[in-house]
């Protein structure tokens, strides 16, 4: 039994019909798949590609002959964190520094981001004039996310003037370089990634974010957390909408 491809179908409000139609192939077929049968490279990928999955989480790849069948098992968790302030400051600073690649922040307020370092916004800059892909993206604080947010954390309104404020620090990215966006997003964690490490802030129902444990991930392959968690991120970003300094509503105002 395929339980990730069953899993995923149910998620997705996808039946195994109209996947059979995307991938041009029998309903009975795709009734293989779902009992374990691998399908035809072609099919592998049309299915993943609508499914927006990776292929591999579908289908990974088998395990060498002789092996543990839970062998590579949380190999991917460096590091745990009873809450968000337990992480040593020296180590965002060093991830952001370091990161070669890519730097992605995904959070409703990010406060603390800019206020337990005063020069993120100078840094954030370094790093995309030396190449880094930077992507911040923020709650909208005129979105229904961050009033229902407000709502469950008993600070109403105060979220959404928070997130206000800590746009203020990062007024000057955009001529920068990197990119800022506002999502009106159900966050279940707050996401930080740099290159092949990240740290995931959990969300816990009525907490604020800082008091919720953190994981640190460092990638190790196509099917483990980091990845489920990096492609969130993706899906987030391509529907939130673009920020500018300049909007009404979202900086210095509130």
């Amino acid at each position: 039994m395929n339980e990730r491809l069953h899993s995923v179908l149910a998620q997705r409000g996808v039946s195994p019909e109209s996947l059979a139609e995307v991938c041009d192939v029998d309903p009975k077929t795709v009734g293989r798949w779902l009992g374990g049968r691998v399908p035809h490279r072609r099919h592998r990928f049309r299915a993943a590609q609508h499914l927006r999955v990776e292929e591999t989480f579908l289908w990974p790849t088998p395990p060498p002959h002789g092996s543990r069948p839970d062998a590579g098992l949380g190999t991917e968790l460096v590091g745990t964190y009873q809450n968000r302030a337990s992480v040593p400051r020296d180590m965002w600073l060093q991830l952001l520094a370091e990161a070669q690649e890519q730097i992605c922040v995904l959070v409703f307020s990010g406060t603390f981001f800019a206020q337990s370092n005063p020069h993120v916004a100078k840094m954030l800059s370094e790093r995309a004039a030396a190449g880094v892909r930077v992507r911040l993206c923020f709650g909208d604080p005129r979105g229904r996310a961050v009033a229902v947010r407000g709502r469950e954390e008993g600070i109403g309104d105060t979220l959404a003037a928070k997130i206000r404020a800590s746009l203020t620090y990062y007024r000057l990215l955009p001529e920068a370089g990197c990119d800022v966006r506002l999502h009106d997003t159900t966050l279940y964690a707050s996401l930080f990634r740099y290159d092949d490490n990240l740290l995931v802030n959990a969300h816990v129902w009525g907490q604020p974010a800082s008091a919720n444990p953190l994981l640190h991930l460092k990638r190790a392959d196509a099917t483990g957390w980091f990845d489920n968690y990096a492609q969130s991120f993706e899906a987030v970003w391509a529907g939130a909408r673009p920020w500018t300094p300049d909007q009404e509503g979202t900086a210095a105002h509130g």
